[in-house]
């Protein structure tokens, strides 16, 4: 059994894509510059965007944040986007998710050029990734697509089973292990929440990707000996143990699937690292005009 090192290949990512940011301010280009936007004060939003602006200043990119009050309106939202849109110097923009309750959430996304959706969740980006097209791919999806790779873990021809069916995650993985590629080619079901005999459905799956959002979901008999176990969840559950006064659980029993898997992903430490380093590759390659 080999436990998928998430953070090892987030690390090399980051380094590559640091080494083409130098490269570009070498040959006088500018560095690709993310804009992010971040609405109201929510503590895990503010986490997750402060870890991205983070990790572009150890890439070498420019940032842009703009903090908006929890009661701001939806055209003011609006109206940052539209700018950020015709400013040359921004190449990604990043709206972070959930948005409060009054701001229509699929309208902000479809407002963001689908030339800068570096989360790849304009609708523009999955059209044309689910027709084989150049586009950007959202972050968290394309970092399994990487951690494959990277195991040369073969889909060729193998059963992957999708437990999820969010658009952020359990749809898109689901469309790309299907495409005529190289990472693809794979049988794909995708499982949710009214699918029937969903255990003896998992225990058919080479290839089994957990993201459904409930702590472990999965359990030793829903996995069959010698699979590949990929899980995407991370839920924060109490426990008194902890100095921060909660664990952190993926959608899969690790201590008792992880033993008939041929590959793993912990929680933490798997899936989640990479989905800022995909972030990042998205951003340095929209700065490249790479598809657009």
């Amino acid at each position: 059994m080999t436990i998928i090192d998430g953070k090892q290949i987030a690390a090399q990512l980051k380094a590559e894509i640091t080494a083409e940011v130098a490269a570009m301010r070498a040959n006088g280009q500018r560095a690709p510059h993310l804009a992010t936007i971040l609405v109201g004060h929510n503590g895990a939003s503010e986490t997750y965007v402060a870890g991205k602006i983070k990790t572009c200043g150890e890439c070498g990119f420019d940032t842009t944040h703009i903090q908006l009050e929890n009661d701001c309106d939806e055209q003011t939202l609006l109206h940052h986007i539209h700018r950020l849109n015709d400013d040359p110097r921004i190449d990604g923009i990043l709206v972070q998710l959930p948005l409060p309750e009054h701001i229509a959430e699929q309208k902000v996304i479809e407002a963001i050029d689908p030339r800068k959706d570096v989360d790849g969740f304009h609708p523009a980006n999955i059209g044309r990734a689910s027709l084989g097209l150049p586009a950007f791919v959202a972050a968290t999806p394309a970092g399994i697509l990487e951690l494959l790779r990277r195991y040369h873990i073969d889909t060729d021809g193998k059963h992957c089973v999708v437990i999820g069916r969010s658009n952020i995650v359990g749809r898109p993985i689901a469309t790309l292990l299907s495409r005529k590629t190289d990472s693809g080619n794979a049988t794909v079901t995708l499982c949710h929440s009214h699918t029937r005999n969903i255990k003896e459905i998992c225990r058919t799956a080479d290839i089994l990707i957990a993201a459904l959002g409930q702590p472990h979901f999965v359990t030793a008999d829903m996995v069959k000996e010698g699979a590949v176990v990929i899980d995407v969840g991370i839920t924060r559950t109490p426990d008194p143990t902890k100095k921060s006064g909660y664990a952190l659980k993926g959608d899969v029993d690790f201590e008792h699937v992880a033993p008939k898997c041929a590959f793993i992903t912990p929680v933490p430490g798997g899936v989640g690292p990479m989905t800022i380093a995909s972030l990042m590759r998205n951003t340095l390659w929209a700065a490249q005009h790479r598809y657009y």
